[in-house]
């Protein structure tokens, strides 16, 4: 008897999965904001603001390229290869986030309930954790651009981590199809940055943490046969390399295009942001990760604009 009431408490327990690194108390607001339904009421806001000013600041009266976010514009691309028409060519993207997110719902067995009082909170929270990246960005470029000297008139803004993509509207189009800006304050309009901001926090993460990391988790897991522990490691550190690399090198339309100039400090900086947005992603799930990486290219892009514009 007491064998089968043990069976069966092992049983009920198995029906409640966690994908984070820490199993938080069932139900408490961790718990509850680490879901992936959470990430999908969460992040409703973001995609519909990043589709509609995507549509505001490539008209021509705004602007004269179209600014696309690099992470979106390969979703895009992947979609087209597999057949999605052009009339799906912006709504395809944000349904594949919301269609993993589903799927990650629907096998963690999580309950799917969304408490509208947890949203501020998750909100508060993103931008706390956006707090330290934005510290750890001004000490490195202030640590390679001014190395003691008080007259130094080096570059000291805050590094996007947003890569973007500027196809010209009309006129001759570059060698490359696109004009790759890993900055795009040198640019684009303050609305544009802070739009592109929004989208790299959505694509990028979805890109190089919630795809990536699983990809390489499963190839040296099962593949390699590594341990999870040297799996887990050996994952991040290179989605973060790659991260931080596609910022000065994208692969974009079939070709190779050179955005940023290398500068070892941005690179650096932007390697460490991707440990920091996997370690946050283990901890507390997609939504918040990307609603910190969201503010922090939102609070950069302010801060570049009202100390660093030139």
């Amino acid at each position: 008897m007491a064998g089968r009431k043990k069976k069966k408490k092992s049983t009920k327990k198995n029906d409640y999965s966690t994908s984070q690194l820490f199993n938080f108390a069932r139900d408490s607001y961790l718990e509850r904001t680490s879901r992936p339904v959470y990430a999908i009421v969460f992040l409703l806001p973001f995609i519909a603001f990043y589709e509609i000013g995507t549509i505001l600041i490539n008209t021509d009266v705004l602007n004269r390229t179209q600014v696309r976010v690099v992470a979106f514009v390969w979703l895009q691309q992947f979609l087209a290869y597999l057949g999605t028409s052009d009339r799906l060519a912006w709504i395809a993207p944000p349904l594949v986030v919301i269609i993993i997110l589903i799927g990650l719902q629907l096998a963690s067995r999580k309950r799917w309930y969304f408490c509208l009082g947890d949203y501020t909170p998750m909100v508060l929270e993103c931008t706390a954790l956006a707090v330290p990246l934005i510290v750890l960005s001004l000490f490195f470029n202030g640590a390679a651009t001014g190395q003691g000297d008080v007259t130094d008139t080096g570059d000291r803004r805050a590094p996007s981590l947003a890569c973007v993509a500027a196809e010209p509207a009309g006129g001759p189009i570059a060698s490359t199809g696109v004009v790759m800006a890993a900055n795009p304050e040198q640019t684009h309009s303050l609305m544009a940055n802070i739009v592109t901001g929004v989208g790299a926090g959505i694509y990028e993460e979805l890109v190089f943490r919630l795809i990536l990391i699983c990809i390489l988790m499963l190839l040296f897991q099962d593949v390699f046969g590594l341990s999870h522990a040297n799996a887990m490691v050996l994952a991040v550190l290179i989605s973060a390399a790659l991260f931080s690399a596609h910022h000065h090198v994208v692969f974009v339309n079939g070709r190779l295009g050179s955005s940023e100039p290398f500068d070892w400090a941005k690179f650096g900086f932007r390697t460490m942001a991707g440990v920091y947005f996997a370690a946050l992603f283990a901890i507390r799930g997609f939504g918040i990760t990307a609603g910190t990486h969201a503010f922090y290219d939102i609070f950069a892009t302010i801060i570049n604009a009202l100390f660093f514009a030139r």
